[in-house]
């Protein structure tokens, strides 16, 4: 299984300002000079983790972005599971677009559907608040 750059960028967001004072306001750009990565991409992420409520953006001078749920009460499976565009990990999986002549009678399909099932629901038992347990240095390694 790979996630998407998206989800990887969607988790790093939440890892950074979830590391700092709930209260205090984060930046795209101190984000994205921290991880150096596209501020234009991170403002994507950014902008859906918003409507996904797990940010809160503060407009204007001053503004920034910060937790708009506690830690422990964001899970890192629904996160994912929001995040990535699909769990198509085999052509098959996207009826649609299928076209392997195996899929009818291909028993494979379903030990890696209880595998997808299997990382999903170790995701599932994982917070934020779980991911910065003990990272205190979290930000510090990211100046």
């Amino acid at each position: 299984m790979r996630l998407t750059l998206y989800t990887d960028y969607s988790l790093r967001v939440l890892l950074y300002i979830g590391a700092k004072d709930r209260a205090a306001l984060s930046t795209i750009q101190e984000i994205a000079d921290a991880y150096h990565i596209s501020k234009n991409h991170l403002m994507k992420v950014t902008h859906e983790l918003g409507r996904l409520g797990y940010v809160e953006t503060v407009r204007g001078r001053g503004g920034g972005i910060r937790l708009a749920q506690e830690p422990e009460h964001i899970n890192i499976g629904a996160v994912v599971r929001q995040t990535e565009e699909d769990f198509h990990i085999v052509e098959c999986f996207d009826e649609a677009n299928n076209l392997c002549r195996l899929s009818s009678h291909c028993r494979l399909k379903g030990v890696l559907y209880e595998a997808l099932q299997a990382y999903l629901a170790v995701l599932d038992r994982y917070t934020l608040a779980d991911c910065l347990a003990g990272q205190q240095d979290l930000l510090a390694l990211l100046r």
